[in-house]
């Protein structure tokens, strides 16, 4: 968390995000502990309890904002998209410049797929 780089148009770029969107496996109290000392919100959902778990400890459950939960969603299937490309799943280009262009020959694959497929 600390590597983090959020490019900006101009000047330096942030260390710091504003909000942090993950999945149930980041749902610890430490992480959450973490974001909260920086300043950062954080959508993450609560793991589910299990039979024998202990109930949390500390206060009340935090806010999940579900709307923005529901957007990761769209990262997720462009990544699963992406990854349809063997090519791209196992960085089979190791220089940076062809790595770029092998993402973008997928995204245009993509865009013909679904908008000039034969099949609904």
């Amino acid at each position: 968390m600390e590597e983090i780089n959020v490019p900006q148009l101009r000047g330096r770029s942030r260390n710091r995000p504003d909000r942090v969107v993950a999945d149930r496996a980041y749902s610890v109290d430490r992480i959450r502990k973490y974001l909260r000392s920086r300043g950062i919100k954080a959508t993450i959902p609560e793991k589910k309890l299990r039979a024998g778990t202990k109930r949390r400890k500390k206060g009340p459950h935090p806010k999940f904002d579900k709307q923005t939960y529901k957007e990761r969603n769209v990262v997720e299937r462009l990544f699963a998209w992406l990854k349809e490309c063997r090519r791209i799943g196992t960085r089979f280009e190791k220089r940076a410049v062809n790595f770029l262009a092998m993402i973008n020959l997928a995204f245009i694959k993509i865009y013909f797929k679904k908008h000039f497929s034969d099949t609904p």
